[in-house]
């Protein structure tokens, strides 16, 4: 899985490396770059439709949920502000 934010020379861990040692630790495989994509999309969605804490929440729910995050992206995009 490759980033953007690899950086050569950089003391902290690249968003991949950390993901990939995060996911090994739970015991899971971390996510593809499309997976990634659409995950940030979503946390994107939850961001600039409510306070930014809805990003990080957005995304361990539709986890939870055992959602698809494309099918979780697009039901974060059918939630308005008469919804609440």
């Amino acid at each position: 899985m490759a980033s953007s934010d690899d950086v050569p020379g950089d003391p902290l861990p690249s968003a991949t490396e950390w993901i990939a040692t995060f996911a090994a630790r739970l015991g899971a495989e971390p996510p593809d770059e499309a997976t990634v994509a659409t995950l940030l999309d979503l946390a994107g969605v939850a961001a600039h439709a409510s306070a930014r804490t809805a990003a990080p929440i957005a995304c361990w729910l539709a986890g939870r949920a055992g959602a698809d995050p494309a099918a979780a992206l697009e039901l974060a995009r059918s939630v308005g502000a008469s919804d609440a």
